[in-house]
């Protein structure tokens, strides 16, 4: 279940998938970190981490990003939400947020669909993710340049944060 929508200014970009944003007017502002939703990319340290990390910068930093949030946190204190913002070809403020982050990492190979948050998607969602993900490995974009590139589950199991 998702909460109302928040119009937040992108401002930090920690990895592929994770971003920092400030909502609320001046002098009342929050700041929260946000993990796109049903989307995994490559951690920092992996190959094509900062590569990942650069180009979610390249969609969203310092726009001001629409996101449908879920009510609870993810285990690392992050609002899971869908994050839009307007195209780079739109230079106008008022423009529409259409561009799907998630969908947007995907399509350039840059972050693998998470199939364990497809039920959560609309059959439309899922449909345009799981698309999205196999052109970008049929055209070798991104991540897919590999032949087998490590999913970060798997990374990360394998490279455990030091506690």
């Amino acid at each position: 279940m998702l909460s109302a929508a928040l119009f937040c200014l992108v401002v930090a970009i920690s990895d592929g998938d994770t971003l920092k944003v400030r909502c609320g007017e001046p002098g009342a502002f929050r700041q929260l970190t946000v993990r796109l939703h049903a989307i995994d990319a490559p951690e920092l340290n992996q190959p094509f981490g900062r590569r990942a990390k650069q180009a979610l910068s390249q969609f969203t930093y310092l726009k001001t990003a629409r996101l449908d949030c879920e009510h609870d946190e993810d285990r690392y204190q992050r609002r899971v939400c869908r994050v839009q913002v307007a195209p780079n070809s739109c230079t106008d403020a008022r423009c529409a947020k259409t561009l799907d982050a998630g969908l947007a990492m995907l399509t350039v190979g840059m972050a693998w669909w998470s199939r364990a948050y497809a039920d959560e998607q609309s059959r439309t969602e899922r449909s345009r993710y799981e698309f999205a993900e196999v052109e970008a490995k049929a055209k070798r974009a991104g991540l897919w340049a590999d032949r087998r590139p490590v999913p970060p589950w798997r990374w990360r199991a394998e490279h455990p944060r030091p506690r």
